[in-house]
């Protein structure tokens, strides 16, 4: 049985915490920030829990992770 190839696009963009969280990071954050208040921009620097349904996606596209 061959390995199976994991989505490397997906491994960039998610870890896992010690407690086996899935974390990511806030999206829109690479341009067009200046007209935005600066507790969006604080609020953009954290990351954020993914939710139950996008974790089952994850771990078929990170099968050893």
């Amino acid at each position: 049985m061959p390995k199976i190839k994991t989505h490397q696009a997906t491994v960039k963009r998610f870890h896992k915490t010690a407690a086996k969280k899935l974390k990511q990071r806030k999206a829109g954050q690479d341009h067009f920030n200046s007209r935005e208040s600066g507790n969006t921009t604080r609020k953009k620097r954290l990351d954020i829990t993914t939710t139950k349904t996008l974790e089952k996606t994850i771990k078929m596209l990170t099968p050893y992770n």
